[in-house]
């Protein structure tokens, strides 16, 4: 067969070309559809993490441990008595709230974000039918939960050692809770601003660590200048630790209602603009 006759016209070139498929969309509705779609998730993210369970739980709690007895027995025996207990019993309460801090806000950046950004887990999981809320939600819900399981092994150490009173104690845990929501959400909206892994020093330099140190961890915030005391009053980690630590101390709460009202507007606030964030983002 002869090749064909470089002047005659190909016609399958001038065929007309086929219209390009619709860009593909993700849901609309922004705000979860049920409670069964963003459990799913969490349950998705439950079976990953058993898989891994003991050496995450090491990792998530070598840190604040680390805290609780080296400064604690370190700097307890020249600091001596806080509020009149002893500081290493000041400090793990305090622990208890960084480490949930700590525990949502680094499952909703570098998990949440290979989920999102590198493994793209989230747009396999939006072909069923689950909206970007019901992700993110999950998402959330599922790095609170991991902060609980911080903090309460936390509480349950200092209990055994006679740092926190039980069963008075208990009562911290709706407060955890709602901190682990509040921290997951604030770092969702990271995450949904993140280009890569190394956005998240950003965070962890310029707001993580100033609020351990200013919202009363380490030290009572009575120490901080009048200026440095006025400013420790938009932090959410300043709230937790004034609601967790006269709760473990068994001690009454000062204005608890403010504290909770603070801790409440952060999660639905925070969780709020992460979802636009993310809606935009997942619709470049």
């Amino acid at each position: 067969m002869s090749e064909q006759d470089p002047r005659t016209p190909d016609v399958a070139a001038n065929a007309p070309r086929p219209a390009p498929p619709p860009r593909q969309h993700y849901p609309q509705p922004l705000l979860p559809r049920n409670a069964r779609n963003w459990m799913m998730v969490w349950y998705r993210n439950y079976m990953v993490w058993k898989k891994l369970a003991i050496p995450s739980m090491i990792g998530n709690l070598a840190d604040p441990m680390i805290y609780l007895f080296g400064l604690g027995l370190g700097l307890g025996l020249l600091v001596g008595e806080v509020h009149g207990v002893s500081y290493i019993a000041f400090l793990a309460a305090g622990t208890t709230a960084s480490s949930v801090m700590m525990s949502a806000s680094f499952e909703s950046m570098y998990s949440a974000f290979s989920r999102m950004h590198v493994q793209r887990t989230w747009e396999a999981i939006m072909h069923a039918p689950l909206t970007l809320g019901d992700v993110v939600l999950g998402e959330i819900l599922w790095a609170a939960s991991k902060a609980v399981l911080s903090g309460v092994a936390i509480m349950l150490v200092a209990g055994a050692l006679g740092y926190a009173q039980f069963p008075g104690a208990l009562a911290a845990l709706p407060v955890i809770v709602l901190a682990g929501i509040a921290f997951a959400s604030l770092a969702m909206i990271v995450t949904a601003l993140a280009p890569s892994y190394d956005f998240f020093m950003f965070y962890q330099t310029l707001v993580m660590t100033p609020m351990l140190l200013l919202s009363g961890v380490f030290f009572p915030l009575e120490q901080l200048p009048a200026s440095a005391q006025a400013a420790t009053q938009v932090l959410p980690l300043a709230h937790a630790v004034a609601l967790i630590r006269p709760l473990m101390l068994g001690r009454p709460v000062e204005h608890g209602g403010l504290h909770l009202a603070v801790l409440a507007v952060y999660a639905v606030a925070a969780l709020l603009v992460a979802l636009v964030l993310l809606r935009r983002r997942m619709l470049r």
